[in-house]
């Protein structure tokens, strides 16, 4: 069998040992082959003509050589690289961290290093670069430090972070960006170094601004909020300078604008700055043939930097402009201290009011109602008071509203309808020889709607044994004037037990007389308003508004046609005692008789005549 073709590597051998030792006489040997240059020139070929800029540093810190690649990067002769110190190259020894990285590495204790640096080129523009520092093997070997030229890749980010940082309808900076800003301003360091150390917002919205994109469009409202942009670019850039430069514009969302003043002299210059603002946003815009006008409302805020944080500020600013849209739009408003508290105190009563009623921090008052002829105690108004553990005592104007929205008045004016008609008869019960006394119950509208008041106040009379005529209630104008359905039903059956019906603050609304008489009306009040108007005393010479006397005395000579009785609130002189008798008051109630009192002195004005001149008052 004949052989096939040998190994390639059978022949390579073969040739290779023909060629050392077989020699055609009188001929030359073949030329060796050419042998590759040591490892050491290869190596530093690869360095010389490698794109990447390298230098090799010693132990001692100084190049020991250098590529023509850093010395084009760096704008440097070659030459005068050899030699030189390389953390002087690129800044290395700018912070301590990097610092120290760099000598350990020196030394072979470090693992190397990377950083940026940003270096001044020889011909005068800036040069961000990437520096790295690995070690070499070998002892002895020192460094290898290489150079990138990162300007291209940090050019690129800025541009993202603008377009992330900015409004691409306006081009101002946006929510994220003046966030930024606004943190750094509040920083110690930022006014710590001089200026004013004070700050100051200004948060603006537009009235109106979703009718524009409602009925125009929504390229419309953008070219209405790029053209609001510039206006108010041009006030920030008006106003002054501080040390901090122009205030800083910024649109949040939607047609949400902010101006944040650093260094601020006070609240003068916030309020011009924001009285610019308006006018200049008031000013007609001409849009794509269209000629709108809009207005804005603005919260401002002016305070120390010290202490304050970006969410209080921002939070201080949207309250703020929430202040300038509910007192009517169109104007700016500055924060108030005062203000916010009430309103934080608000939302705080709010949260614990319905808790509140089970843990029994509700109490009673009781303010007499004198009869103008015989000066003696015919009834008393429940007054309710909160002893709060942490606001103290508060009167019903503090929550009554608040338990009125949240739906807690039902609990709550039932617990006062309770306790109210049990303390009645502990009074009627303590004094069997004196006239019983009925006590008047304030009750909302919502009570009627939200529970069943006609079965509660029957159960209430039943559990109490009080009489029903010893009870009144009292609903306010409006919600009696106003009455039908359901609150009409409730309040005939409510009549028809016998339970007397008032209308308090009668006159301060618009009432339908004509409605009155078909109204299952006991009682009228006469708002305090009225007898306000009769302060003057008999030897004064100051004298009253006769139209104020003749209103009341045809008020009260209606209801008495009527056949209701009236009383007269907030009664303090006894000039007007005299006149609110002569004109034919049945009852008074005020602090010329009594302010709101505890149980326990209203049983020691009982029977007690004359009870003018604030007897009943502690």
């Amino acid at each position: 069998m004949s052989e096939g073709p040998a190994p390639a590597a059978e022949l390579n051998r073969r040739v290779v040992t023909e060629s050392e030792i077989t020699t055609s006489p009188g001929t030359e040997s073949p030329p060796p082959p050419s042998l590759a240059p040591p490892p050491s020139q290869a190596y530093r070929s690869v360095f010389t003509a490698a794109p990447f800029a390298m230098a090799v540093v010693g132990r001692d810190g100084t190049v020991t050589g250098a590529n023509p690649a850093l010395a084009a990067l760096l704008g440097r002769d070659p030459d005068t690289l050899r030699g030189a110190v390389a953390a002087d190259l690129v800044d290395l020894s700018r912070d301590a961290r990097t610092w120290h990285a760099y000598r350990e590495t020196l030394r072979g204790r470090g693992d190397g290093l990377r950083c940026t640096r940003r270096l001044k080129h020889p011909e005068g523009h800036t040069l961000w670069v990437r520096v790295t520092v690995s070690p070499l093997p070998g002892e002895g070997e020192g460094v290898l430090l290489s150079v990138a030229d990162i300007g291209d890749r940090r050019e690129l980010q800025a541009r993202l972070r603008h377009l992330r940082m900015h409004d691409p309808v306006t081009r101002l900076p946006n929510r994220t960006l003046f966030l930024e800003r606004l943190a750094a301003a509040l920083e110690a360091e930022s006014y710590e170094e001089g200026g004013t150390g004070r700050i100051g917002l200004c948060y603006l919205d537009l009235d109106g601004f979703k009718a524009v994109n409602d009925t125009l469009g929504h390229r419309i409202g953008d070219q209405l909020l790029a053209a609001v942009a510039e206006r108010l670019t041009r006030c920030a850039e008006e106003s002054g300078l501080t040390r901090a430069g122009a205030p800083l514009v910024a649109r949040l969302g939607g047609d949400e604008f902010a101006l944040l003043v650093e260094d601020s002299t006070g609240t003068e210059q916030l309020a011009d700055l924001a009285e610019s603002l308006l006018d200049a946003v008031q000013a007609p815009f001409d849009l794509s043939g269209r000629r709108l006008s809009v207005s804005a409302s603005i919260g401002v805020v002016e305070r120390h930097a010290a202490g304050t944080t970006p969410t209080a500020l921002m939070q201080a600013a949207d309250t703020t402009l929430y202040w300038a849209k509910a007192d009517g739009k169109a104007r700016w408003t500055l924060f108030d201290p005062e203000r916010n508290a009430h309103r934080v105190t608000r939302q705080a009563l709010a949260s614990t009011l319905r808790p509140a009623i089970d843990r029994g921090e509700f109490a009673l008052e009781y303010q007499p109602l004198v009869g103008m002829d015989d000066d003696r105690v015919h009834g008393v108004e429940a007054l309710v008071r909160w002893h709060h553990p942490r606001f103290g005592t508060l009167t019903p104007n503090r929550f009554i509203p608040l338990a009125e929205e949240d739906g807690s008045i039902v609990p709550l004016g039932l617990w006062v309808l309770r306790t109210a008609c049990r303390q009645a008869r502990d009074w009627q019960v303590a004094h069997p020889h004196e006239p019983p006394i009925f006590v008047s119950v304030n009750v909302a509208v919502r009570q009627v709607w939200d529970s069943d008041l006609v079965a509660d106040v029957a159960e209430t009379l039943a559990e109490t044994g009080l009489p029903p005529r010893l009870l009144q209630l009292e609903l306010t104008e409006s919600a009696v004037m106003g009455s039908s359905g359901r609150p009409l039903e409730a309040l005939k059956a409510l009549s028809d037990m016998g339970v007397r019906i008032a209308i308090d603050d009668f006159g301060t609304g618009y009432s339908n007389l004509a409605y009155l008489s078909r109204l299952p009306v006991s009682v009228l009040k006469l708002d305090g308003s009225f007898v306000r108007g009769f302060q003057y005393e008999e030897h004064s010479a100051a004298s009253a508004n006769p139209a104020d006397e003749v209103i009341v005395e045809a008020m009260v000579q209606l209801a008495h046609r009527l056949g209701l009785t009236v009383t007269a609130e907030c009664v303090e002189t006894s000039a007007q005692a005299t006149r609110l008798r002569r004109i034919g008051c049945d009852t008074g109630q005020g602090w010329l008789y009594s302010r709101p009192v505890p149980p326990d002195r209203i049983s020691e004005l009982l029977g007690t005549p004359g009870l003018q001149a604030g007897v009943g008052n502690p």
